[in-house]
C-alpha cells in the first residue's frame, strides 16, 4: 500500500483574525486555530511556514513558529505596506530596518526563520503604497538578505519586469551565489516564470495560479524541480469556477462563517490541509501522480529553506 503524500505549505496566513473567528471585523464563531493546526496535520502536513507582512507580524509569527516544531516563519515587509510601515524619510527606514534585523536574528539563532518576506512589489493595489516607495523598501531589505544570507519569499504582482530587474540589480550582484528563493502566487506569463527561473528562483503555486486555463499551461511546464506548494491560506481558495477545479480529488466538509460548525472547514477560508487540492490540479495538468508533484515540492521545500528541523 503507497504511503500518502507528505506537504509543506510554504506560505500560510496563520495570523489572520480569521481563524480566530473574525470576519471583516465581525465576530462569527470561537477562535478554532488549533483545530485549523491539527486538520493540517491529520491531513499530512509536515511542515508551515507562516508569512508576515509587517514587522509586528514578523514578531508575532515567530513567537507562533517557536511554539511548534513543526511551524517556520517569515519576517518582512509586503510591498503594499511599504509607506505605512517604513515612513517617509531615510531616518525612519533604517530605525525600523535596525528592528527587523533584529527579528531576523532572533529566528537564525533559534532556527525558526526560514525566509525573508513577504517582499517585492504590487503594482495592482498602487493605492497602498505607491511605486517609488515600495522600491525603497525593496532594496532596503534586499540589503538585509544579502547580509543574512536568507532565502527570499516573494511577492510580484502587475510589475511588468520590474522585480526581475531590481532583483538583478540589488540582490544577484558581485557574482556572488546567493540563498535565493521563491515568487510566490505566481500568476504570471511562462516568459517571466523562465526569467525568474533562470536567476536560480522556485515558482510558488497556490489557487489563485490555477484560476484559467492559460495559468493551467503556465503551470504545466514549470519543472518539478522549480516548483513549490503553497496555499495563501486563508486565501487563494480553489473555486468551482476555476479552470483547476476539474483536478481537485480531495473535498473537506465545508460550512459557511454564519453557520460554522466544529470540525469543518469555512467556505472561502482556506487551510493548509487544502494543499492536497493544490497538488492534486498541479498533478493532473501534468499528468503525473499526485506523490509525484507532493515529493519534489518537499525536497524542493527543504533544499531551499534547509532541513527545517531544530
Amino acid at each position: 500500500m503507497a504511503s500518502s503524500p507528505q506537504y509543506i505549505d510554504i506560505g500560510a496566513n496563520l495570523l489572520d483574525q480569521m481563524y480566530q473567528g473574525n470576519y471583516r471585523g465581525k465576530q462569527r464563531h470561537e477562535a478554532d486555530f488549533d483545530a485549523v493546526l491539527q486538520r493540517a496535520w491529520d491531513n499530512h502536513l509536515d511542515k508551515i511556514i507562516i508569512t508576515a507582512g509587517t514587522l509586528q507580524e514578523s514578531k508575532e509569527a515567530l513567537q507562533l513558529a517557536k511554539s511548534d516544531p513543526r511551524l517556520f516563519c517569515t519576517a518582512g515587509v509586503h510591498p503594499t505596506r511599504c509607506s505605512q510601515e517604513f515612513g517617509d524619510t531615510p531616518e525612519s527606514l533604517e530605525k525600523y530596518m535596525v528592528e527587523l534585523r533584529n527579528v531576523v536574528n532572533e529566528g537564525l539563532e533559534d532556527g525558526s526563520l526560514a525566509a525573508l518576506g513577504e517582499l517585492g512589489l504590487d503594482y495592482a493595489r498602487l493605492e497602498f503604497c505607491d511605486e517609488e516607495a515600495q522600491k525603497r523598501g525593496l532594496i532596503a531589505q534586499l540589503e538585509l538578505a544579502r547580509d543574512v544570507d536568507l532565502p527570499l519569499f516573494l511577492h510580484n504582482r502587475d510589475t511588468g519586469h520590474d522585480l526581475l530587474d531590481m532583483l538583478r540589480k540589488y540582490y544577484f550582484i558581485d557574482g556572488k551565489e546567493r540563498a535565493g528563493g521563491v515568487v510566490h502566487s505566481f500568476d504570471d506569463s511562462l516568459d517571466l516564470a523562465v526569467k525568474f527561473m533562470d536567476l536560480g528562483l522556485h515558482i510558488g503555486i497556490n489557487g489563485c495560479s490555477l484560476k484559467t486555463e492559460d495559468n493551467l499551461n503556465v503551470v504545466r511546464d514549470i519543472p518539478l524541480d522549480k516548483l513549490l506548494l503553497e496555499t495563501d491560506c486563508p486565501w487563494c481558495d480553489i473555486r468551482a469556477t476555476h479552470a483547476g477545479a476539474r483536478h481537485v480529488e480531495t473535498k473537506f466538509d465545508t460550512k459557511t462563517e454564519k453557520k460554522y460548525l466544529a470540525g469543518c472547514c469555512v467556505k472561502g477560508r482556506y487551510e493548509p490541509c487544502h494543499i492536497a487540492q493544490v497538488c492534486q490540479v498541479i498533478a493532473g495538468v501534468k499528468g503525473v501522480p499526485v506523490e509525484e508533484v507532493a515529493n519534489a515540492s518537499r525536497d524542493n521545500a527543504y533544499k531551499l529553506f534547509g532541513t527545517m528541523t531544530r
